[in-house]
């Protein structure tokens, strides 16, 4: 009897949560599902394998939703979930769905309230302050600090010329880590000299587990992440970052305050002018009004978002593009002619070199089209929505705009939309009819504030490294590169970016 009873509440609650859910079935009847879709568990099953395995399903789903106008949708067991690689509806929803999808919550939980994974009512406030802290003319002041780090990274890679096939990964990395941490906080990590700083290690560590709760659905629910091994890292990572950043931001308030008590009250000022030369914390500081701006909490978030995402994603663009000069070597001369022409290997670099590399920038463009660092951005659709297209999104379902998808559908791209072909941004040739057809670094309010950062950052170590060393690896057959990707929060090669280096006779 008991039995039954619970039998018969069961059978009447999945009935009324279907009924109150009813509108979004119906809208969802109508979007093509992918193939292969399951009962009840959806899509789940194609997203349980490894890293490699789950970009290669969004991959397909992405090609997929090219040959349906740009969509298609997938149950996630009882949450729905819509892919867009439309550039026309990907720039509304862009534009319009500004909360992030809850599947950010893991990284919440590294880095808080950082403005790129802030709810709305955060994010609002804090963007209109980080806005003047990545000025082009305060960016531009960074340029020593890259063009430093630059000069690091050649002299770690110099026992690796004609070693043979290495992961030059490690060393891209521990580049922008200390550039990052120096221009953000104001602090050498030394990266580059030390990679096993607790640092470092616990960045790396922390990305991984985040990424592996993103997708494996057994390690979501906190009760049940607490049981597995993963728990004891992951809050073990999180404290040392966590105390790392907190002591440099009490420094750095302290510092501060010396310098504001020792200044004649008359000359306090806010002019950026006078912020040039100082790291973004110092800005954030200075910018939020001091004491009555960003708590330490707030800034330890911003800092950590700041690190965690300029990190990866400028070591795997600069990973990318080094992958694909080493399987198009006529393409690499091209771009080692023009670094002749452009600079003084008797001299580091300056900034001026660097606008001045138009080639160089082409082909990073291309880089970041084919492999871009961040592929998907995942967006909550809280009312419904009506497409450019259409269709309409059901208010409680997630959207997953692939950006990856955009850029290589051959309907905006034109038939070699595969193709590595730098000359296509070469402006007598780029036509882009719809903005969202190239968003390296997303589009709408919420795209990245430090791209501009980014490229220098990028520019800077290619040119470093390529005016010195010639990257070799196995030719491409076709104009087609193949690379193989993982996506572990952020899209990686497989390889970790296997490069072989020889020495440039300057």
């Amino acid at each position: 009897m008991i039995a039954y009873t619970l039998f018969v509440v069961v059978v009447l609650w999945i009935i009324l949560y279907r009924y109150r859910r009813r509108r979004m079935y119906e809208l969802a009847s109508v979007i093509p599902p992918p193939r292969g879709e399951l009962p009840v568990i959806g899509i789940a099953s194609y997203l349980a394998g490894s890293s490699e395995d789950i970009m290669l399903t969004l991959q397909r789903f992405s090609y997929s939703a090219m040959e349906n106008d740009g969509i298609i949708r997938g149950w996630l067991n009882h949450i729905l979930y819509l892919l867009i690689c439309n550039p026309v509806d990907s720039e509304m929803i862009l534009k319009n769905c500004l909360e992030k999808d809850d599947l950010h919550r893991f990284l919440r939980k590294v880095i808080g309230y950082g403005g790129i994974f802030a709810p709305v009512s955060i994010w609002r406030r804090r963007r209109k302050i980080m806005i003047p802290a990545f000025s082009p003319k305060i960016v531009e002041n960074f340029f020593e600090v890259f063009s430093e780090n630059s000069v690091n990274l050649l002299e770690k890679l110099e026992n690796k010329s004609g070693t043979g096939y290495f992961s030059i990964y490690p060393y891209l990395t521990a580049y922008t880590l200390d550039s990052v941490c120096e221009t953000a906080m104001g602090v050498k990590v030394n990266a580059q000299n030390d990679s096993n700083s607790p640092f470092v290690t616990s960045l790396n560590q922390v990305l991984d587990i985040v990424c592996k709760r993103i997708f494996h659905l057994w390690l979501q629910p906190d009760w049940l992440f607490k049981l597995f091994p993963h728990y004891s890292k992951h809050e073990a990572g999180i404290k040392i970052l966590h105390d790392f950043t907190d002591d440099v931001i009490q420094k750095k308030r302290a510092e501060l305050k010396k310098e504001k008590d020792i200044q004649p009250e008359v000359d306090v000022h806010y002019n950026l002018k006078d912020y040039r030369k100082k790291n973004l914390l110092d800005l954030l500081i200075s910018l939020s009004a001091c004491e009555k701006g960003y708590t330490d909490v707030e800034l330890r978030e911003e800092i950590l978002t700041l690190s965690i995402a300029g990190t990866d994603t400028i070591a795997v663009n600069i990973g990318y593009t080094l992958k694909l000069l080493a399987k198009y070597p006529e393409i690499q001369e091209k771009v080692y002619d023009e670094l002749r022409k452009v600079l003084d290997a008797k001299r580091p670099i300056i900034k001026d070199d660097i606008q001045k590399l138009k080639y160089l920038e082409r082909v990073v463009k291309e880089s970041l089209r084919l492999f871009p660092p961040v592929p998907f951005v995942i967006r909550k659709v809280e009312t419904d929505i009506t497409l450019p297209s259409g269709r309409m999104l059901p208010s409680g379902s997630g959207v997953v705009v692939s950006i990856w998808g955009c850029h290589r559908d051959p309907k905006y791209w034109g038939p070699d939309a595969e193709h590595f072909d730098p000359d296509r941004f070469l402006p007598e040739r780029l036509n882009l009819k719809h903005a969202c057809s190239f968003m390296p670094f997303s589009n709408g309010p919420r795209n990245c504030v430090g791209y501009q950062y980014a490229l220098m950052s990028i520019k800077t170590a290619l040119a470093t490294i390529l005016l010195n060393y010639k990257v070799t690896g196995e030719p491409e057959k076709g104009p087609i590169p193949h690379i193989k990707v993982k996506l572990n929060v952020i899209m990686k090669a497989v390889d970790d970016y296997q490069v072989c280096l020889e020495k440039r006779k300057l």
